[in-house]
């Protein structure tokens, strides 16, 4: 086994990643995530209806978080280019069942066709479901994006953002400083043309995300401590709030091997194992589209390069339906994530 220094330095390669998931998982071959699935019956796990298309538009963005395990920040150069956005038109026009688009980043709307795009998604599928992961803070950044709310609007987009706490200093702990100020402004902004208020039909969720080596404590709770203190403090308004298990992946894996939480994370994540979290996780209805249009399972398949499994739909340049219908999904130990407690998934917990 490498040493701790020797790990780190390689992290951002996937196949290390993986190699320290399975190298440095507790409790030995019979604790992998192959087996609890195969105790419930759940091997191989198999896709669902596909319902969600969600889309990294590039790894281009404004923050550079610590918890983040698309590992973006603004000297990323990976961006998603108006041909290959033609593909994913080409495949959303085409599939009937799909009934909603989940663009993410990075930063999405930091990509120069963002806006063509997600006009162009709106012009071939009017009733579509689009949700937009925007850092809030985006907003801000420059004055090109300070119409943003507005466009959202005009395009019936639902917002979902990440604020990992109600107060300055655990959130500019994970996310830079002056962030949380700056959400604050921007969730305000939103609230301004309608989102998150009520009878406006714009939705604005948020997304919490645990600062350190533990699960997230009850969704509903936390949503409504949330509530609380953001209406009482700022005035600002949202639908719901969503928690995020952190998976063990890019930077959070980083974190987890230099403050030595490793193992003690993943004995949770294998000690909070839930069944029926087990049989929704979002990798069965979704399909993750990278910025270069290959196909894979989840979005944290994405950053470990596990691309779909199957002969030769690989790509949006080859989709096939029925392939990609008889698949099975790409497992690893970093799955333990969205099966611990109530479940985890980009639309929170699920069970």
């Amino acid at each position: 086994m490498k040493s701790l220094k020797a790990q780190l330095h390689t992290l951002a390669d996937p196949e290390e990643e993986l190699a320290v998931l399975e190298e440095r998982h507790p409790g030995g071959a019979d604790n992998n995530f192959k087996n609890h699935l195969d105790r419930i019956g759940l091997f191989p796990l198999l896709p669902t209806q596909l319902e969600i298309f969600q889309i990294n538009m590039g790894k281009m963005c404004n923050q550079v978080c610590k918890h983040c395990h698309v590992d973006a920040g603004p000297d990323r150069k990976e961006i998603m280019t108006r041909e290959t956005m033609q593909l994913c038109l080409d495949v959303i026009k085409k599939e009937p069942f799909l009934n909603c688009v989940d663009l993410t980043g990075g930063a999405p709307e930091m990509n120069p066709d963002f806006r063509w795009f997600v006009d162009s998604i709106r012009l071939i599928r009017p009733d579509i479901k689009i949700i937009v992961r925007c850092n809030l803070t985006i907003i801000l950044a420059n004055p090109k994006f300070n119409d943003l709310p507005d466009f959202f609007k005009k395009n019936s987009v639902e917002v979902v953002s990440s604020l990992p706490y109600f107060s300055a200093m655990k959130t500019d702990a994970q996310r830079g400083d002056g962030v949380f100020e700056k959400s604050i402004k921007a969730l305000k902004l939103l609230n301004q043309v309608g989102y998150g208020m009520e009878g406006s039909g714009l939705v604005l969720n948020l997304v919490y995300n645990p600062s350190g080596a533990f699960l997230p404590g009850s969704q509903s709770e936390l949503e409504g401590e949330f509530r609380k203190k953001l209406r009482d403090r700022f005035e600002v308004e949202f639908n719901s709030l969503f928690t995020i298990t952190n998976i063990p992946i890019s930077r959070f894996l980083e974190y987890l091997l230099r403050s030595e939480n490793f193992e003690n994370y993943m004995e949770k994540l294998l000690s909070s194992f839930n069944p029926v979290a087990a049989t929704g996780v979002m990798c069965r209805n979704t399909i993750s589209i990278g910025w270069d249009g290959y196909l894979y399972d989840c979005d944290f398949n994405q950053m470990l390069d596990l691309k779909v499994n199957t002969t030769h739909s690989t790509h949006l340049s080859n989709w096939d339906s029925s392939a990609l219908a008889d698949r099975s999904i790409v497992i690893n130990n970093h799955c333990f994530g969205c099966t611990a407690g109530a479940g985890s998934s980009c639309g929170g917990a699920t069970s």
